[in-house]
């Protein structure tokens, strides 16, 4: 078996573009199907894909392990994320064949399950970029965390740190514990929050804003600073008593080795659409898994990456919980025919060969590319300077 092609399909969600990555081959209706999505940067990543197809197009897609390699490698210069974004569709779309060769579900080719149904998470609002990003009120964020246990999750995800300059005064500290502590008691004890820094902080500001609402027992606090400096990350993480997370912008074990050499975190967040794919992510979580962390995957993305996420957490030992926006567009399950099954807040074990998915092209072209919204309101100091939002 050969690979003959391999093309992107590019549908539009209005906070992202989805990038679909099929990979086609000279059996006829053996293709397979992965998830490359990288807000901001799509048409780059639709291009990384269209100049690995000459490395790999002829060769045998079920040497996954290889063809990662020689894409990898033999470019000579090391990926960054928008490389790693189309290789790891790639990567997956090659499993999505294997599975479908032998006639077994993905997860089965990974070791088989560990569990049989998958905890999952999801954020305010939905997709809506606003609701996620920008909901520093507590009416209306009491009433979107009420909505979303209403669809039966028992995790919530929470992003309203202040943008934040190097330091910021007692009242953003007190607004920032009020909101925890209302969130807590409308909640209940039973809910989980995580609550998403977005790398808006230092690690001054950090700390002090996670001590702050240590009471009110998050169940981790995510990229408290930015990625660029692990030794920050591990300052924070010394200085609290909350779990920290992070590792959704970083990419390969490679880059993910300094935080576990320093123990910079308690959960990592691997992106399986970003960090290489299912294989790279694997290895990731292993060497996570010697440091006694746990795994919660990154993925705000499409419904193929939903599907990538549902293998490797059922064939992950030390996964944790597995992010989704399930409700970001009402179309979201009309690009793609799929069986997946959830229940209370759970996703439960696939039984179709492959990933279980498969990309409804037609549809999809009813959502072709537009320009990504950035960020609807430019997060700025009050003297105008521009801060990570």
């Amino acid at each position: 078996m050969k690979i003959t092609r391999v093309k992107t399909v590019v549908v539009n969600a209005q906070m992202r573009n989805w990038v679909f990555v099929k990979v086609e081959t000279d059996q006829p209706g053996l293709d397979g199907w992965g998830e490359a999505s990288l807000e901001w940067k799509t048409r780059a990543v639709v291009g990384a894909v269209e100049d690995f197809a000459p490395l790999i197009v002829g060769e045998d897609p079920t040497r996954i392990e290889h063809l990662y390699q020689k894409m990898y490698r033999q470019t000579f210069f090391r990926m960054g994320v928008i490389g790693m974004s189309a290789i790891s569709g790639i990567e997956q779309a090659c499993w999505d064949i294997l599975g479908k060769l032998h006639g077994v579900p993905v997860y089965r080719l990974l070791g088989g399950n560990v569990r049989e149904r998958v905890r999952m998470y999801t954020h305010l609002g939905g997709g809506e970029m606003k609701a996620v990003y920008e909901t520093f009120d507590a009416g209306p964020l009491i009433d979107l965390a009420l909505q979303v246990i209403e669809k039966g999750y028992t995790a919530v995800k929470v992003v309203f740190v202040p943008y934040s300059e190097p330091l910021m005064g007692v009242p953003h500290i007190k607004k920032f514990a009020e909101l925890m502590g209302r969130l807590r008691d409308a909640v209940g004890d039973h809910i989980d929050i995580m609550i998403d820094f977005h790398g808006r902080t230092t690690p001054a500001m950090a700390v002090s804003y996670i001590n702050a609402v240590e009471e009110f027992r998050p169940y981790f606090c995510e990229e408290p600073v930015p990625p660029e400096n692990i030794a920050a990350l591990a300052e924070v993480k010394r200085a609290v008593k909350t779990p920290i997370a992070t590792g959704e912008r970083l990419v390969t074990r490679h880059q993910f080795r300094e935080v576990f050499e320093r123990q910079a975190c308690h959960v990592i967040q691997p992106d399986l659409c970003h960090c290489g794919g299912l294989s790279e992510a694997k290895k990731i979580a292993a060497a996570a898994e010697t440091y006694y962390m746990g795994v919660a995957p990154h993925n705000p993305l499409g419904p193929v990456a939903n599907a990538v996420a549902l293998h490797f957490a059922l064939s992950t030992p030390n996964f944790l919980i597995q992010e989704d926006m399930l409700t970001d567009v009402p179309w979201r399950w009309e690009v793609v025919r799929q069986n997946l099954r959830r229940e209370a807040g759970y996703w439960l074990m696939p039984d179709e060969p492959g990933l279980g998915i498969e990309v409804d092209e037609a549809a999809a072209a009813r959502h072709p590319f537009e320009q990504e919204v950035f960020q609807t309101v430019v997060a700025q100091a009050p003297d105008g300077a521009v801060l990570d939002w």
